[in-house]
Formats: structure tokens, C-alpha cells, sequence
């Protein structure tokens, strides 16, 4: 352990108290290493906590409730690290305590009936229980096999959050748990456990209670054994579900919920209660097919259900921002419209029938136009209404049209599409704000929906087809009106910037649509190296290394390879002929190179070696192009600095090809290379480069053009090895002291920055000529000062 390193930390404070004679239980519990030497496993603690008296107290710290005039250390303090010490998952610990029935008993005596139960005492029940659950599992399951009594006592507290999540986990929706201890969790399923739970609807008014009971339920029917679920989709068990549902006297909490269990059981994959522990289980085909007595026994109940859509203005007033509702739709009447949904998907036949009979579909719709602003009620109606005209059985798709009036009632919708305050003898559920500026209903854009799936289904339905064709008020509102409004409210084709590479819908995200592209890497690496070799981006390990020999080639080399790795890695996309970052245009070049360059970009090195550096040819015309302005951040050590000639776009250039510099400092005693064919580097990425097939005249101004960018303009025109002393000196005689100076320091640069082939003797003999011109210049100065 690391305290426990000699000459790092002192002793554990553990260890100080396990050290001392007489300590107890609750000064290692006061103590806040503790966990941490747990979970480091300490011999002589863990020796400690395993003794079956401490085992019990931590129990008990668990369980029983503190009196009121205790520390608060004992209240909160010391029942948390009782928790986290089994939560450790410590073998002996967990060995000591499911193996003795006294203790387990102890612990699940929290269960027995009092008053109330203490929520934080609880969670800390949960979490030890749910850990011996998963790593006692057998001898756990075989405790509870024996005590069945426990499952009454924690389903009369499921209204406890902590205690559902341990049920949820005994009926066996921990899939990899099941799966591994099948055999030792199997005997639930022969329990009355899941009616016990149904029944819960029945006996208690508390929306919690409801609430933990649906989701319970809700995930037996998604996740847990065939048994269980099986039990659950029965006729029997579902009557009981929908019998506790229609009665009076129950609150409407009971209805939500126990529809959202009806809608789990018809369609497993919908999440009807929000997001659940999943627990690892992957769903099956076999599960999403409900059983069609499960069907068959919700449609009795249907009728009682449809019965409660009827609205009435005695129930409430509900004020808005639009005006009243009056009364307000309600999470019960949405449900039920939901429940309605969620039938007609399943494609039951029995089903279609008795929604014909009864004219579910018509009530629906009437609600769908009753309350313009409520676009969850909107959504579940459109499913409906889609599910009749995807539906195989003709008779529902007549009702739909023809009793139902659903083109009548998108026509009348659309023609008066403002809200307005109803006659007095119709009941109006939505009425608009008095005094203020009416608004326009809110499912408009619902209808165009709908409308537009008619128009689709018609080409391939010639019943849908006839319906539209005969009622002539249909032809015109689409020429007019649908048409117009589809080409307005189609995003894909507004002239506003929006990527022309959207058009296809069925993308799921923005990076589909880069799949497909293909691009020249070799051309954008190019790009890429260009940059780097201009000075359009700014090297900020310049400055720290100008005096240093050695660096490493990933600080200072970015040669076309990495350049493709670079690319390669990037998912981006834009149209061929742009001109952006990402493309195969020269887009380096500046004005006057674009036209020459296009089309003539060099191509990646086959098989060259990483020191190999790759230059194209140099023009004669930007040879002799400098510029005499120092940058910044680019300091010599005689504090002159030197530019880049083309770090100035403003300046006019000549085409230059593109050069694979490899921008290092060497050494002076850097020798030319023994390959003619090699290109030589020479300091801050001057190159001479010897070709075959070159004349040395060539070879020669190549290596002066390099070197003529530290020169001034009045001496561009002469190499660096030409420029001698004396001619210095005579040019700085109209000039001052200061620039005598600069000169003297312009000369030292130039002979530092000779090429490598110069021997130390000449370079020694050129410094002495340039410092005795200076001191004679200087000297001169002086006089005519």
C-alpha cells in the first residue's frame, strides 16, 4: 500500500488503531480510510470485520433507526460505511453473513410492518441485498426459497423505490444472472409473486405505488424469463389488470399505469415509462409478437375505456396561454388514445373489427380537432389514422374514409384554421383567450402529414385513389394550397447554404453522407505540406530551437506520408469543385501560381526514406526574389533575423513547384551528401541538391538562391560567396554606426549559413576579412563623425 513505502508516508491511521488495546467497531467506522484499506484488502481488518459479533452490528446499523438524541455521526455517518463494507464484495465478509440464517434474518427484518420506513435506511437494505444477490446468488436464493414469506413483506413496501429494484432483480430481469443461476431462481416462476403485484392496483391509492407497480410489471413483459412473462400476458391475469382499471373508486393513477402495462405487453419494445435497467437483455423476434389471447382479452374492456373519452365542461377549467381548456384532455384520456394506437399496430384482426364496432377511430379524430394544441393527442391520432390506411382489412379503411370523413375533416380544418369561439350549444373543450388576436390551430402541420401519405398511398391503393378524385374540393385545395405548401416548407431545397448533398432522407447522420466520398489523398497531402512549406501556419517550437542541433523529426518534419495520414483520418466532406480546405484544388498557390499550377501538384514519394527530402524545380525568376523586412519570432543569435521570401503574399512571386523541405538545423560539421542524387539540407531548411544531369552551374545557383534570402535587396543579386568584405565596407559609408553594425552581423549570418562543403579554414578566413572591414568601417565612421 502506499503509505506503507518507506520514506513516502507515514502509517495507515488504520493500522494506529488496530494497533491500540481495546478499540472498537466504531472507531475504525469514525476512521475515513477505512474503505480504502477494505478494498486493499488488510489482513488484520478484514480479520477483524469477518468475527460474526461485528458482522451483526454492522447489520444493525443498517436496519434500526437511531434515537433522536444521538450523534448525527451514528445517524448518517456510521450506517453508510456499514453499507459500503459489505458493498465491497469481500468474500469472508459475505461468507459470514449469508451462511448464518440468524443474520440473514436480521437483516431482513427491516421488512417486518411498522409505521414508516426510514428511504436512506432502505436504500442501504437494497444495496446489500441486491449484492448478495449477485454474488451469493445460490446460497441468497435458497434462503428466500425457504422464507417465502420475505416476498409478501417486499411487496407490501414496493412503493419504495430501493425495495422494487430489488424485486425487479428476484423475478429474475438481470438476464446474465438468470442465465448463469437458472436452476437456483427458476422456483420464482411457480410463486403467486407477479399477482401479488397486479393486485397492488387494487389495494393502495398511492400514485408511487401505482407507478412502481406498472414498471415492475412493465419490465417482467420486455425482460424476464418466458415464465414469467408468459404468466403475465394471460387472459386471467390481464382481466385482473383491466379489472382493477374500470373500477369507480380507484384514482385515475391506476388507469395510467395499468394501460402502460397493457401497451408493454401488445408492443414489448415501446418504453411507456421512460428509461429502464435494461440489464444487458437483448430482445428477441419472438418477444415482439404479443399472444392473440392477450389481445382477445383487452378487447372486452375496450368499450369501458372509450366510455371515458367523453369530455364534459364540470370537470375543471384549465387556463392557457391560447385561452381555457375546459376541461383540460388529461393524462387518462391520453392514454387511452395511446392504448388505441398501440391495438391497431399489432394487426390483430379481432381487434380492427371491434374498433369498427365500437368507432374508436371516429372518437379519436373528433378529439384530434377538439384540442388543436395538443401535439402528444395529435401524434398517437396520426398513427392511428396510419395504421388504417396501411391496414390489409378493406373494411377499416372504408370506415376511416367514408364513416369516419377523414378528408371532409382535414378539408374543414384547413378551410377554417383559425380558433374561434364555438356556438353556445356545442361544447367547445378549446376556447380561445378573450380580448386577444385569435390563433391559428396548432395541427396543421399534422394534416399536411397525413394528407401527404394519402397522395402517397394513392398511387398503389385505388380505393384511396377514388375517394380523392371524388371529392372535388380535394383537387383544388391541392393544386392550390398542399402543393405550394410542400415545395415552401421542403428544406432541402432552400437556397440558403444548406448542403446540396442532403437531398437523400433516409441519411441518419451527417457523417453518412462523407462515406461515399473518394478523394485524391495524394493531392490533399500535398496541400497539407504546402502550407507547412509557404509559412501559412506558424511554427511556435521556432523560437526554442533555433540554436539546437538535434530535434526530434515529429517536431520539424511534416512530409507528404504524414500528411496522408493526416487526411486520411479526417471523415470530411465538401463538393469537388470547391475550393476549401478538403479538396483537390492548388489552393496554396497564391494568384499568379493558381493557373500554372493546376492540375500539376507533385504526388506522394514512392519508397523514399524519411531523411530523404524532395524538392521541385526552381524557377529562375524566383530565385532572386527577397526581402529585406525581418519577421517576428524569428531571431539568430546575433538577434538579426532573416524572411522568408514568399512569407509576403503582397510581393509579386514566380511560379515555384512544390518543394518537401525538411526544416532542421545541422550541425556545422555537417558534410555534403556521398549520393549525388540526395538532396543536402543545410540550416533553416536550405537546400542544395545534386542531380544528374545537371550542369554544376545549375547545382550552383540552386544552392545560392537558398542561401540569397538573408541578403538585403541591393545585394540580391549576387550569392552569398560572392559578396566580400570590401564591398560591404564601401556601402556602408554613407550609412551610420548602426547600420555598420547590422552589416557586420548580415555578413557573420551569411557566413554561418555558407553550404556545408566550405571548409572550417575558409570559414575562419572569411570571418577575420569581415570583422577587420567592420573595425575599419567603424573606424571611418568615426573620422567623418
Amino acid at each position: 500500500m502506499f503509505w506503507r513505502m518507506a520514506g513516502l508516508s507515514t502509517a495507515s491511521a488504520v493500522e494506529a488503531i488496530l494497533d491500540r488495546d481495546g478499540f472498537t467497531l466504531e472507531d475504525l467506522l469514525d476512521e475515513d480510510e477505512l474503505i480504502q484499506e477494505c478494498k486493499a484488502l488488510n489482513g488484520r481488518l478484514l480479520n477483524f470485520l469477518r468475527e460474526r459479533v461485528q458482522v451483526e452490528q454492522l447489520i444493525r446499523y443498517i436496519i434500526e433507526e437511531p434515537p433522536e438524541d444521538v450523534e448525527k455521526k451514528r445517524t448518517f455517518k456510521f450506517p453508510f460505511i456499514a453499507c459500503e463494507i459489505f458493498t465491497c464484495e469481500i468474500e469472508m465478509i459475505l461468507k459470514t453473513l449469508v451462511e448464518d440464517e440468524e443474520l440473514m434474518l436480521l437483516l431482513f427484518s427491516f421488512l417486518e410492518a411498522k409505521e414508516t420506513h426510514n428511504s436512506l435506511l432502505a436504500g442501504y437494505f437494497s444495496k446489500v441485498v441486491i449484492c448478495l444477490l449477485v454474488r451469493k446468488t445460490i446460497p441468497f436464493m435458497q434462503f428466500i426459497k425457504d422464507h417465502q414469506e420475505i416476498l409478501k413483506q417486499l411487496v407490501d413496501l414496493i412503493g419504495i423505490t430501493s425495495i422494487m429494484e430489488v424485486v425487479k432483480r428476484l423475478v429474475g430481469t438481470d438476464e446474465h444472472l438468470y442465465a448463469n443461476y437458472t436452476s437456483a431462481m427458476q422456483w420464482v416462476e411457480d410463486t403467486d409473486i407477479l399477482e401479488m403485484i397486479v393486485d397492488k392496483f387494487g389495494s393502495s391509492d398511492c400514485p408511487e405505488v401505482h407507478a412502481n407497480v406498472a414498471e415492475i410489471l412493465c419490465t417482467v413483459a420486455r425482460y424476464a424469463p418466458p415464465g414469467l412473462a408468459t404468466k403475465l400476458s394471460s387472459p386471467s391475469c390481464t382481466g385482473r389488470l383491466l379489472k382493477h382499471t374500470l373500477e369507480d373508486s380507484r384514482p385515475k393513477s391506476v388507469l395510467v399505469n395499468s394501460l402502460s402495462v397493457c401497451i408493454s405487453l401488445l408492443d414489448p419494445k415501446r418504453f411507456t415509462l421512460g428509461t429502464y435497467p435494461i440489464y444487458g437483455r437483448q430482445l428477441t423476434l419472438g418477444n415482439m409478437v404479443p399472444n392473440p389471447e392477450t389481445v382477445e382479452g383487452m378487447l372486452g374492456s375496450l368499450g369501458d375505456l372509450l366510455v371515458l373519452l367523453n369530455v364534459s365542461s364540470s370537470e375543471g377549467v384549465l387556463l392557457t396561454t391560447y385561452g381555457k381548456l375546459q376541461p383540460p384532455l388529461g393524462k387518462h384520456r391520453l392514454k387511452v388514445v395511446e392504448f388505441i394506437s398501440v391495438l391497431l399496430t399489432v394487426g390483430s384482426e379481432a381487434a380492427e373489427k371491434e374498433v369498427i364496432r365500437l368507432g374508436a377511430v371516429k372518437r379519436v379524430l373528433d378529439l384530434f380537432f377538439e384540442y388543436p394544441y395538443n401535439n402528444f393527442l395529435h401524434h398517437h391520432v396520426e398513427n392511428v389514422i396510419l395504421s388504417c390506411l396501411e391496414s390489409k382489412n378493406s373494411q377499416l379503411l372504408d370506415h376511416l374514409l367514408s364513416e369516419c370523413n377523414l378528408i371532409g375533416s382535414i378539408l374543414e380544418a384547413e378551410k377554417d384554421s383559425i380558433l374561434t369561439a364555438a356556438d353556445s350549444d356545442k361544447l367547445q373543450p378549446t376556447v380561445p383567450a378573450e380580448g386577444r388576436k385569435p390563433l391559428r390551430i396548432g395541427n396543421i402541420g399534422h394534416l399536411t402529414r397525413i394528407s401527404n401519405k394519402l397522395l402517397q398511398l394513392a398511387n398503389s391503393n385505388a380505393e384511396i385513389q377514388s375517394h380523392l378524385q371524388e371529392n372535388s374540393k380535394w383537387v383544388d385545395w391541392h393544386t392550390d394550397v398542399l402543393s405550394k405548401r410542400n415545395t415552401l416548407e421542403n428544406v432541402y431545397s432552400w437556397a440558403c447554404g444548406r448542403p446540396s448533398s442532403l437531398h437523400d432522407r433516409n441519411r441518419d447522420s451527417d457523417d453518412d453522407d462523407y462515406h461515399d466520398r473518394d478523394y485524391d489523398v495524394a493531392a490533399l497531402a500535398n496541400n497539407l505540406s504546402q502550407a507547412f512549406r509557404f509559412g501559412m501556419y506558424s511554427n511556435d517550437d521556432m523560437e526554442e530551437t533555433q540554436g539546437s542541433v538535434e530535434r526530434d523529426d515529429e517536431d520539424v518534419y511534416f512530409d507528404d506520408e504524414s500528411a496522408e495520414v493526416v487526411i486520411s483520418s479526417l471523415r470530411l466532406g465538401d463538393d469537388q469543385e470547391s475550393s476549401s480546405l478538403f479538396t483537390n484544388s492548388n489552393w496554396f498557390a497564391f494568384d499568379d501560381e493558381k493557373t500554372a499550377n493546376e492540375g500539376s501538384m507533385a504526388s506522394p514519394r514512392p519508397n523514399a526514406d524519411d531523411d530523404d527530402v524532395v524538392i521541385g524545380e526552381a524557377d529562375e525568376d524566383f530565385k532572386d526574389t527577397v526581402d529585406s523586412s525581418p519577421p517576428v519570432g524569428m531571431e539568430t543569435e546575433d538577434s538579426t533575423t532573416t524572411k522568408n521570401p514568399s512569407e509576403n503574399p503582397s510581393e509579386p512571386e514566380a511560379e515555384k513547384s512544390a518543394a518537401w523541405v525538411e526544416w532542421r538545423e545541422t550541425s556545422e560539421s555537417t558534410g555534403p551528401s556521398s549520393n549525388p542524387d540526395e538532396a543536402t539540407t543545410l540550416p533553416n531548411g536550405e537546400v542544395k541538391i545534386d542531380k544528374e544531369g545537371v550542369g554544376d552551374d545549375t547545382d550552383k545557383k540552386s544552392a545560392e538562391d537558398s542561401a540569397t534570402g538573408a541578403c538585403s535587396d541591393e545585394t540580391a543579386e549576387k550569392s552569398p560567396d560572392a559578396a566580400s568584405g570590401d564591398e560591404i565596407a564601401e556601402k556602408l559609408k554613407d550609412s551610420g554606426p548602426d547600420a555598420s553594425e547590422v552589416a557586420a552581423a548580415e555578413s557573420h549570418e551569411n557566413a554561418q549559413s555558407s553550404e556545408p562543403a566550405i571548409t572550417q579554414e575558409t570559414k575562419k578566413s572569411q570571418e577575420a576579412d569581415v570583422a577587420a572591414e567592420t573595425e575599419e568601417a567603424v573606424k571611418e565612421e568615426e573620422k567623418v563623425v
